[in-house]
């Protein structure tokens, strides 16, 4: 339908009138839907972005027996699995995760792994390259058997980090399959390998660390989207995991502690009196950590290696992996935290060499983080919350994690420092919510997860720890990588694998939680925001989202049509880069108007727009007058009033016009944030939208009616879009580099 009707020019000047602009050559349709990038909505995934009404997923049970040797550090270990088929189609075979495989002499990621001899390199960077081995380790898992619930043996094959086993007849829909494997390897010297678990070795006392991540094999993940998730492990790309139930029997030294998925079953058994009476009693206690094996208990410990065993059993529901830490060396503190109706216990295990920053923030900073990723996402549905301190590292899983964060040998600590162990513990426990609970595919989507929950993190730290916030994870902060070459960048949309490493931690954190931040603050507001992301993770707790299922939950939540957002931000590698093109100062003429035509005519002696013009980079030259002409009654076409002609020259007689043109030089459209300066000092900050730019992705023209003379117009002036070039950000444009100066100042 259309309107032919022609408004006066004078009231098209108040809202705010942007000429017309032709479409530039080569449009790229930055504000074109995404239905063309993303699924087809289904019975499985709906349009909605939640869960269909045949949605489904599958279950893995498990019920493990693993021992350790103190002595060989060899892993040795039988698990019965009992896997639920209740997709809607029958299956001939069974994929397995064989992670540990990634340190085979064969893996994939040794063959395909690059670099360059150059002079003087450190010896212990040279580890790996080149097929160069600083140890006679020999990596990989060791598979025994593969049986079914009769002891009959399964045909199976491995490739690479994934095992097939091929099923006596295929496994009907509802139907379930036992089978148990028997398996070992030798933990690796983490300072070493540098992957995920792993043993530190403590010369001084001759103790090990434990933390034992990726230690069994585990089923891939079957759903809707893709079938079998069998991608290779390259080491990038982390894991793709099925919920299910826990029973695990953990042999170790005597004298160690463990910490672990899920709940002590048998803490009378491993267990002194003293520390029982103080682990119930950690339970029921809030204000601060008790502690269950003293700094004194565990330095007496390390000097004693005891040659007894202790089980430790463990048992932990709906979770979608197990990991456990082991030490003689481990101080344990505990504390309650209250979560809605449910009061889980937050603990941290550390060596001495950890103290005095771990006894007093670790425990302290699981709190802060379950309480804040509560009040954002759903309450914290699980009754344990492990941080384990492990040197140089930082990886989760479902109740657990290892966390880096030493102070100096006398026990003195820098800012800094505090910074990085606190902030490391919240991140660690919060991947809890992303992606232990909303698990999403972190062998494709690194972002899913860790962009998610750094956000989460950096929201934590911002309220929580104010004094400790920085720049990371925000608008502020990821400037200088969206600065860089465009040609040599891959967008967050890539697979994880095929992120370069120099970009991998932006892709994966940093940019996308700058994204959400910007999404909050800038362009949803933190109500809606807040609704439309809690929303998402409830949809998708304890099931398995895709980012086309984060997507849509955000609009639907929100009812702000967001695709030009994912698209620019995800999709592409272009940056913001807000420019201040040109600014007009305009004032309407004094008129007198004929009694007789009631037609405005000009003053004696007023000055035409032609004769009075300001020069395009200052104000110097003063406003341009111009002309408001009645509006000739045709212009109504069928309408039977008009609008009063006298009034729309009334609201803007005595007024300034600032007519300005922004350009987007970097390609990424954004909202616009205006700080308007004027002659008496005042500020007023102005916020258009994104969708300014929907008729014309490069440069548009904006007419402002401002009351006051305007001194100074700066784009973006707290650092909030990521705008990677603020020198053009202001105007007049003489003033650039005093008033970038001062800008650097005061931010």
């Amino acid at each position: 339908m259309t309107t032919r009707v022609l408004t006066a020019l004078a009231l098209l000047l108040i809202v705010g009138y942007a000429s017309a602009q032709n479409q530039p050559a080569g449009w790229k349709g930055k504000f074109e839907q995404l239905d063309n990038l993303l699924p087809t909505p289904n019975s499985y995934r709906t349009g909605s972005g939640a869960p269909g009404t045949s949605y489904w997923q599958q279950q893995a049970d498990y019920t493990i027996d693993v021992e350790v040797n103190d002595k060989t550090q060899l892993l040795t270990g039988t698990e019965t699995i009992t896997y639920h088929n209740n997709s809607p189609e029958a299956l001939g075979f069974l994929w397995l995760q064989l992670d540990q495989n990634i340190l085979a002499d064969n893996s994939i990621t040794n063959q395909t792994r690059t670099g360059a001899v150059r002079d003087s390199v450190p010896a212990g960077f040279f580890s790996g390259m080149a097929g160069v081995k600083t140890s006679d380790y020999k990596g990989g898992y060791t598979i025994k058997y593969i049986k079914d619930a009769a002891g009959k043996a399964l045909p199976y094959v491995v490739n690479n980090t994934m095992m097939r086993v091929d099923l006596p007849a295929p496994l009907k829909s509802g139907e379930k399959y036992t089978f148990s494997i028997a398996w070992s390897y030798t933990e690796y010297n983490r300072q070493i390998f540098g992957e995920r678990g792993g043993y530190e070795y403590f010369p001084d006392d001759g103790n090990y660390v434990y933390t034992f991540a990726q230690w069994f094999p585990r089923m891939c993940v079957f759903d809707d989207y893709e079938g079998w998730q069998n991608k290779q492990f390259l080491g990038q790309g982390e894991f793709a995991l099925v919920f299910g139930n826990y029973r695990v029997r953990i042999t170790v030294p005597a004298d160690h502690i463990v910490g672990a998925t899920g709940t002590i079953q048998n803490a009378r058994e491993v267990l002194t009196k003293d520390q029982l009476e103080r682990y119930e009693r950690a339970k029921k206690t809030f204000d601060k950590p008790v502690v269950i094996v003293t700094q004194e208990e565990a330095t007496q410990k390390e000097k004693t290696h005891s040659e007894k065993k202790a089980t430790w059993e463990f048992a932990a529901e709906n979770v979608r992996d197990f990991a456990f830490a082991s030490s003689r060396k481990f101080i344990w503190d505990a504390q309650a935290v209250k979560i809605g109706d449910k009061t889980p216990i937050a603990m941290s295990l550390y060596p001495k060499e950890g103290n005095p920053l771990w006894g007093k923030e670790s425990t302290k900073a699981i709190r802060n983080a379950l309480e804040l990723y509560s009040e954002r996402t759903f309450n914290f549905p699980y009754p344990v919350a492990y941080s384990v301190h492990a040197a140089n590292q930082g990886m989760e899983y479902p109740m657990i994690c290892f966390n880096y964060g030493r102070p100096n040998k006398d026990g003195t600590y820098s800012k800094q420092k505090l910074e990085g162990m606190v902030s490391v513990v919240v991140h660690e426990v919060g991947h809890n919510f992303f992606p232990m609970i909303v698990n999403s595919d972190e062998r494709q989507w690194t972002w899913m997860d860790e962009g998610l929950n750094t956000f989460l993190e950096k929201e934590t730290i911002r309220t929580r720890y104010p004094d400790l916030f920085e720049s990371h994870g925000t608008p502020k902060g990821i400037v200088p990588f969206m600065k860089g070459e465009k040609s040599q960048m891959r967008p967050i949309m890539a697979n994880s694998d095929d992120q370069r490493p120099s970009e991998f931690g932006a892709n994966g954190y940093t940019k996308p939680s700058a994204a959400l931040t910007l999404l909050r603050e800038t362009v949803m507001g933190p109500e809606l925001f807040d609704k439309a992301f809690k929303e998402y993770a409830q949809r998708w707790a304890f099931k398995h989202p895709k980012p086309g299922d984060f997507f849509r939950s955000m609009e639907d939540a929100s009812a702000v049509d967001l695709d030009w957002f994912w698209r620019g931000w995800f999709y592409s590698t272009d940056n913001v880069d807000l420019a201040v093109d040109d600014v007009k100062w305009f004032r309407v003429k004094s008129l007198q108007v004929d009694p007789e035509k009631k037609t405005p005519r000009t003053k004696k002696g007023d000055l035409s727009t032609s004769q009075q013009t300001n020069n395009g980079t200052d104000f110097s030259g003063g406003p341009q007058e111009f002309t408001i002409l009645n509006t000739d009654p045709k212009a109504y076409g069928e309408f039977r009033g008009n609008l009063n002609d006298a009034d729309i020259r009334k609201q803007v007689d005595g007024k300034n016009l600032y007519q300005v043109r922004l350009r987007n030089v970097g390609g990424l459209v954004s909202p616009v944030v205006i700080e308007w300066t004027f002659k008496d000092g005042s500020k007023e900050i102005e916020r258009l939208p994104a969708e300014i730019w929907r008729t014309n992705e490069s440069e548009v023209s904006k007419v402002f009616v401002k009351e006051k003379e305007v001194v100074n117009i700066l784009l973006d002036p707290n650092a909030e879009l990521a705008d990677v070039e603020t020198a053009n950000n202001v105007f007049p444009k003489r003033t650039v580099e005093s008033r970038f100066d001062q800008f650097k100042k005061n931010n």
